[in-house]
């Protein structure tokens, strides 16, 4: 049985293991989950990626998390949040994101795991403002930030995109805890 940190109505959200490195290796594989990103990974990439996470998680108590559906237990991905310092506006902050299995996309849990880890960064951590950021042709995830709330402040030339003409123009959404009106989703710990 796995030691959540905490959950959604469908999902548990907990810190990674090691056997979770090659399906989310696998993950990182699928040429349609990496549409928005300038490659694929491996395995190799994807568990230094999992490393500084964990990483990520010891020094501030949240990560990316590792997601599981409570009723099966099965992982599909993660959501959750992470401390950004690249060179942009809007750094350092903290950055809420996403990355299911592509098997398990158009069934609301990007959405409804978002809102669990908001109300956990708002209630818990006491994180008073939550950045996401995307690739502006990356539809799918802006559609995530605006259903949880989030609205969007500008745009950007990401730094580590520079060589990518495709994907170096982003977006950034902000949600503020101290003006946040919108009721989240009751998180259980």
């Amino acid at each position: 049985m796995n030691n959540y940190l905490f959950t959604s109505e469908r999902l548990g959200f907990r810190n990674w293991q090691e056997s979770d490195i090659p399906k989310m290796a696998k993950i990182n594989a699928n040429p349609n989950v990496m549409e928005f990103f300038p490659s694929t990974q491996d395995e190799t990439i994807t568990t230094n990626f999992i490393r500084r996470i964990r990483k990520d998680y010891d020094e501030n108590g949240f990560c990316y998390f590792a997601v599981d559906l409570l009723e099966t237990g099965e992982f599909i991905g993660f959501i959750g949040l992470m401390s950004q310092n690249y060179d942009a506006p809007f750094t350092p902050c903290v950055d809420i994101g996403w990355r299911l299995a592509e098997r398990f996309w158009n069934n609301g849990y990007a959405t409804e795991g978002a809102n669990a880890c908001l109300d956990f960064a708002f209630n818990t951590l006491k994180i008073n403002k939550i950045l996401s950021i995307a690739a502006e042709i990356n539809v799918n995830s802006t559609n995530v930030m605006r259903k949880i709330g989030m609205t969007k402040v500008g745009n950007f030339e990401h730094p580590r995109l520079l060589n990518n003409e495709r994907l170096k123009n982003c977006v950034w959404y902000e949600i503020d805890n101290t003006n946040n009106e919108k009721k989240l989703n009751k998180v259980k710990c």
